[in-house]
Parts: structure tokens; C-alpha cells; sequence
């Protein structure tokens, strides 16, 4: 199964994931009238769209994200008709207010996951709400780490890790700057680490999206923001912030001890030296090898449509489980455009 079906629920077109029947797209990556958007990572939510539709879980994270914006939503698991097709959003566990969305039309459920994160027995996300299966006929489902080698460790003991690191280095008189995304990753840091270590300094990019979590009552410790103008942090601090490079102008000159990067990339052995960091914490908000194929045996699906990453692996291992799987060929990024976010 390698191109589209006559009967699909969901095409992709130039101007991203199209729903035919529904008349409206999923995530577009170039403006359209009506866009219905899984979360609001940059490469998911963009502006310039006639109308947007999202969960409401996610509506003050939207509007940091994108302005001024004609946005309506809806709370999880209820639904709303657009030309004939039922539409719901369901939890996805990736960041505050992600969503899985589940499309129903004349006896047919399709459900396009977004991105997602499927958690182990007590190690869920602190700042958003868990994963839900979905059943459905058709997943089409991201692969961003979609090849086995991408196994999680319980995050509760890498949080343990950081915390063992920068308590290290606070009781040196040293700060240490954690690098992470600043939508998802920053906050899911922030909910993880010891407070009792020392200051937490944010940079204004993980500020902004720290207010809307607050506003959306989730818990976050206190902090400190970053003066980007003339970056010295407090003795002892941790400074949280998005990926950039050395020469970014808030990091010239900034008197500060070692560096961490964290991410499931830093599974992968050379990617914290390209990244040019003393630490790499394997820590993501992507459901991992086994949790990629637990989540598409939970929804049932005898067909599958692969997206966003290392889908080879992904697709040859559910053909080899007998189902129907295929590629969509999408524009989403793997969150770079969230390091200067």
C-alpha cells in the first residue's frame, strides 16, 4: 500500500494532510481556509489560516504561539460535524493541549495522531495530559524516532540525572545551562528538577510559553528571567532555554559553566558532540520504538500510514505484522524551528 486509496479519509496535498469530505486540512504547512491543528509546535501550527480549529487544552499555548488567530475548540473527546465528518480531539501526551484527531465519516475512522508520547507505568508527563489510545480502521501516525534503537529509559531517572548534575556543579559556585525546546521540553524540565538546588533562570522564549502553561493551570516552579541584554546568571543557577548556538547574542560573553542538551536525539552517539555540549540527557516527548508500536496496536487499525521521520523500519515492521502500511511525505521538521522559538 503505497499510494492513495479512492475512499481515503486523508490525501496529502501541496498545502499539507487533506481531509476531501470534510473539505479542511490537518496541520498544513502553507495557509489554508480551514485548518484543524494537532499542537502547536511550529512545524504543526502555523499562521495565515482562515480558521483554526484545536483542543481547547492547547488554546493559550496557540495564541502565545500564534498571535492573532480565528481559533475555535473543542475540549477532548467531543465532537463536532464539519460536511459530513465527525471530528474529535484526543490526548496525544507530546505537549499542552497536543492531540490525536479522529475523523469519522459514513462508517469509516481514521484517526491522524500528530506527534505523540506514549509513557511507561508511572512515568507520565507532568504538563499534559496522557495518551490515549484511539481505535480507528486507518492510524497515521509520526515516526519521529522510528527505528528500534530508540528506547527510552524510565525519564523519572534521567530527571534524577540532571538533578545529580546540576546539584554537582551548584555546590562548585558553577551554573549550568540545560538546553531543551522551549515549547514541551522546557516546561516538562522544569516540572522534573529540584527546585530546593538553587535559582532557576528561563530565557524569555521559555518564559512566554511558561505564562501559558500557568494561565492553563499547570503547575511550573519559580523562576528567575534571563536577561538576554547581559546574561549573567545567579551563582549556582540552572538556565533553562531553547538550543542555539555559541554564537547566539544572548550567549557571547555569558560567564557560565558546563552545558547539557536534552533530547532523544541524544540517544544517537555523536549528536552531543555535534551539538558541542559537556551532557547529553536522553529525554523526549516522542513516543519511543516500543511505544510507537504498542500505540498503533492499541487503536485496532488495520491500516497504517507512516509520517514524519524514519518511516522505512516502521512501515517493513507492520507489513511483516500483516497490515496494510504506507508513507505520507510531509514538511514537518523535527523541531528545529522550536530552538529559537
Amino acid at each position: 500500500m503505497n499510494g492513495p486509496m479512492l475512499d481515503d479519509l486523508v490525501v496529502v496535498r501541496p498545502e499539507g494532510l487533506y481531509c476531501p469530505p470534510g473539505d479542511f486540512f490537518i496541520d498544513p504547512w502553507r495557509p489554508v481556509a480551514t485548518a484543524l491543528i494537532t499542537h502547536a509546535h511550529a512545524d504543526h501550527a502555523r499562521a495565515g489560516h482562515g480558521s483554526v480549529l484545536a483542543a481547547a487544552r492547547g488554546e493559550a499555548v496557540l495564541r502565545a504561539r500564534l498571535g492573532a488567530v480565528n481559533l475555535q475548540t473543542l475540549p477532548y473527546g467531543e465532537t463536532m460535524e464539519h460536511h459530513g465528518v465527525t471530528v474529535s480531539f484526543h490526548p496525544a501526551g507530546h505537549v499542552l493541549g497536543s492531540a490525536q484527531i479522529r475523523l469519522a465519516h459514513r462508517g469509516r475512522v481514521w484517526v491522524v495522531s500528530g506527534d505523540y508520547f506514549v509513557s511507561g507505568a508511572g512515568d507520565a508527563n507532568p504538563t499534559c495530559e496522557a495518551f490515549e489510545p484511539v481505535r480507528c480502521d486507518c492510524f497515521v501516525t509520526e515516526c519521529t524516532f522510528g527505528l528500534p534503537i530508540y528506547r527510552w529509559r524510565p525519564q523519572r531517572e534521567v530527571m534524577a540525572e540532571i538533578n545529580a548534575w546540576w546539584h554537582h556543579h551548584a555546590k562548585l559556585g558553577e551554573s549550568c545551562l540545560l538546553t531543551g525546546y522551549s515549547l514541551g521540553k522546557a516546561q516538562r524540565l522544569l516540572a522534573g528538577i529540584d527546585p530546593s538546588i538553587g535559582p532557576i533562570v528561563v530565557h524569555p522564549a521559555v518564559h512566554r510559553i511558561n505564562q501559558a502553561y500557568l494561565d492553563s493551570g499547570v503547575p511550573l516552579p519559580d523562576t528567575h528571567l534571563l536577561d538576554t541584554a547581559s546574561p549573567q546568571p545567579l551563582q549556582g543557577a540552572l538556565v533553562v532555554a531553547p538550543p542555539s548556538g555559541g554564537d547566539a547574542p544572548w550567549r557571547r560573553g555569558m560567564k557560565i559553566g558546563p552545558e547539557a542538551f536534552a533530547s532523544g536525539w541524544m540517544q544517537v552517539r555523536g549528536q552531543r558532540r555535534r551539538r558541542g555540549v559537556e551532557r547529553g540527557f536522553v529525554l523526549s516527548d516522542h513516543a519511543d520504538w516500543p511505544g510507537l508500536l504498542s500505540a498503533i496496536d492499541a487503536t485496532g487499525a488495520n491500516r497504517v500510514v507512516v509520517m514524519h521521520g524514519q518511516e522505512d523500519a516502521l512501515v517493513r515492521t507492520l507489513q511483516q505484522r500483516g497490515l496494510q502500511a504506507g508513507v505520507f511525505q510531509t514538511e514537518y521538521g523535527d523541531d528545529a524551528l522550536e530552538g529559537a522559538a
